[in-house]
């Protein structure tokens, strides 16, 4: 019988056909890791991990990749309430992530790639968007242009003018349209910080 699955796009059933014959990738949001988790972030980890072990059972060869977000706002703001280091937060964190996935019966991803272990990837990645002209630079900061993406808003079935309604710009943010997100964040005094082309700092959320 063939695998029947969701299509959040065309918003209807569909027969599940992998890329590749036999095969299947799997990457699933993982946690940011700056607490311990909530039942929203239990969900997906039990979700997929039975979808992950259905596919299996049918017979596929799943590769499943689930992230941790080990830099963040949320993280450099508690790590500096608790007078920690970020890498020692986020470690500890990680850690109790595993210990409570695996309490509720989840198995371990096969890769748990950390953003700080993929820094140059990140940059890499948002020096292409910035000559292909769909990021730009402010001050420091860099951010995606969502108007330059025509299909920005599909998944959702919302347009992009539909998008606009409640979007702001945040203090100390200098971009061209409220939409517009943050791709690369200059770092402020005493944060955690790479060097990139756009000076000292770190990743937004979204390009993570």
């Amino acid at each position: 019988m063939t695998i029947q699955i969701y299509n959040s796009l065309t918003r209807q059933k569909e027969p599940f056909v992998p890329l590749e014959e036999g095969k299947v990738k799997m990457y699933v949001c993982g946690p940011t890791v700056y607490n311990y988790i909530h039942i929203g972030n239990a969900r997906p980890a039990i979700v997929y991990d039975t979808v992950r072990r259905y596919l299996q059972y049918k017979g596929y060869d799943v590769k499943y990749v689930s992230n941790f977000t080990d830099v963040d706002d949320k993280i450099i703001k508690a790590a500096n309430e608790l007078g920690e280091e970020v890498s020692e937060l986020t470690e500890r964190f990680i850690q109790a992530y595993f210990e409570d996935v695996t309490a509720l019966g989840c198995k371990k991803a096969d890769v748990h790639p950390r953003v700080t272990e993929h820094m140059e990837d990140i940059i890499e990645f948002i020096k292409v968007l910035i000559e292909k002209g769909y990021a730009y630079e402010s001050e420091g900061d860099v951010y995606y242009r969502t108007r330059k993406f025509e299909g920005y808003g599909k998944l959702s079935h919302q347009s992009i003018d539909d998008l606009k309604v409640g979007a702001r710009i945040e203090a100390g943010e200098k971009k061209e349209d409220p939409l517009d997100f943050a791709l690369w964040k200059a770092a402020k005094p005493g944060e955690i910080h790479w060097s990139s082309p756009w000076g000292e700092g770190r990743p937004g959320w979204h390009i993570e």
